[in-house]
């Protein structure tokens, strides 16, 4: 199904019925990667799941967002769709979203999977360095821009020009102040092996949000899949 939201032609699946349960994925993915979640609830749970703009069957945004202009998006979405009070299930960037919607909207619960909320400043690789000392040499900016595709990440060079920029952004944005404006219950499973979202992060997550609980399973960035029965179980006992 599509829906028309901030100029975005949103890609979406609706089924189920009952209370509603909103599922965002992770950066890079899709639908797919959370409907063999909302596929365990659809007989108790209303389940809705999004392409989020720029993935999936969903269209770009027009210039590059933060994780306001996701918020922003996701409430005339909500709207849209008449979703009363949702129980919001996010992996990593949807994670994020969800913390960054819930800080200053109606939510019931929260499920976050290695969703890293508060930013940890890194020693930059050398050949991150070199390529920012290039930028500012007269008549360079073309050449860095260009260096780009090959010195970033995994998901960087994936990206389209306004989806790399948009990564710059949301990977930048520390959440913890919206965060610790949540007080609904919030559950964070997280795999003992992250090496994107390192459980450590999980741990400061858990410390400063007001009700919030760490579940630590075996695996890894995807530990929500690698452990899906076992999440189900715990999901189906905490909603």
């Amino acid at each position: 199904m599509k829906l028309k939201v901030k100029e975005i032609n949103i890609n979406y699946i609706q089924y189920g019925k009952g209370k509603d349960i909103l599922l965002l994925h992770g950066w890079g993915q899709n639908i797919e990667m959370m409907k063999m979640l909302g596929d365990y609830f659809q007989d108790k749970y209303r389940i809705t799941i999004l392409d989020l703009p720029g993935f999936g069957k969903s269209s770009e945004p027009k210039e590059a967002w933060n994780m306001t202009n996701y918020s922003d998006m996701l409430e005339d979405f909500i709207k849209e769709l008449d979703i009363k009070k949702p129980i919001i299930i996010g992996h990593s960037f949807g994670g994020r979203l969800a913390i960054r919607y819930a800080s200053n909207h109606a939510v019931d619960k929260i499920v976050l999977f290695g969703a890293p909320c508060i930013r940890v400043e890194e020693e930059l690789p050398l050949s991150v360095k070199i390529l920012k000392l290039i930028k500012k040499l007269p008549l360079m900016d073309k050449f860095g821009e260009y260096m780009k595709k090959y010195i970033g990440s995994r998901d960087y060079k994936a990206a389209s020009p306004i989806m790399r920029q948009t990564l710059v952004n949301v990977v930048n944005e520390d959440l913890s102040n919206y965060a610790k404006q949540i007080e609904e219950p919030t559950l964070l499973i997280w795999g003992d092996k992250d090496q994107e979202a390192p459980l450590d992060l999980a741990k400061d997550l858990e410390k400063i949000m007001y009700d919030a609980a760490l579940i630590v399973l075996p695996g890894t960035h995807y530990a929500y899949i690698e452990n899906l029965q076992n999440v189900v179980n715990i999901l189906d006992k905490f909603f």
